[in-house]
């Protein structure tokens, strides 16, 4: 398990780092691999949506472009405090602070769950895929954006270190052990990495 693979690791990095991370995402994470994963996502304007992980709401800011009907949840609250920044804490969305691995709604609350830059932080991945599948309504898409496993070995060994990457085949085993029988990957990245991110594509069982 990776450094950042532990809870209150993880809360403490994002203290810090919540002072400079929108400066800092673009880097890696930026608005033309947002705009092709909501592309994937193929939202209906009615669709009630969950961002979890949503940090200082960039994916949130992206799917608002699709429906008004958007939920964020993350376990950093200073990370939320941007996002109240920029669209108030009930105003445009609803925030809830809270744990990927035990998401606070009802079975089949959500038409859509999304979460981008969050699974690395989870010590548990296969547990919150799980509650994704619980949450989201027979059918419903589940989009995940996670780090793509580096093909040098040296940047490997420090991937591990740190927290967790993961390639195709290791997506698929979570995701078929979470109770996703399907699912499609697409890699994307900035121009000096363009295969720096993994976003999986699933659909819950009918």
């Amino acid at each position: 398990m990776g450094l950042l693979e532990d809870k209150s690791r993880a809360r403490l990095f994002y203290k810090y780092l919540s002072t400079v991370y929108d400066r800092v995402n673009p880097f890696i994470w930026n608005e033309e691999m947002r705009a092709e994963a909501l592309e994937l996502l193929d939202l209906d304007p009615d669709d009630r949506v969950l961002d979890v992980g949503c940090g200082t709401g960039f994916g949130t800011e992206g799917l608002l472009q699709y429906t008004d009907d958007v939920h964020g949840l993350d376990q950093s609250i200073h990370q939320m405090e941007k996002a109240f920044e920029k669209f108030g804490r009930t105003d445009e969305v609803n925030f809830y602070r809270g744990d990927a691995e035990r998401l606070p709604f009802a079975d089949d609350s959500f038409d859509a769950v999304w979460s981008s830059g969050s699974i690395e932080y989870w010590p548990n991945p296969v547990d919150a895929l799980a509650e994704f599948r619980r949450v989201v309504r027979p059918g419903g898409p589940v989009l995940v954006v996670g780090p793509n496993y580096p093909s040098s070995t040296v940047f490997q060994r420090l991937a591990d270190a740190i927290m967790l990457f993961y390639d195709e085949a290791e997506a698929d085993r979570m995701f078929a052990e979470a109770g996703f029988p399907d699912v499609e990957h697409v890699t994307m990245g900035p121009t000096y990495n363009p295969e720096i991110a993994i976003t999986t594509l699933a659909r819950a069982p009918e």
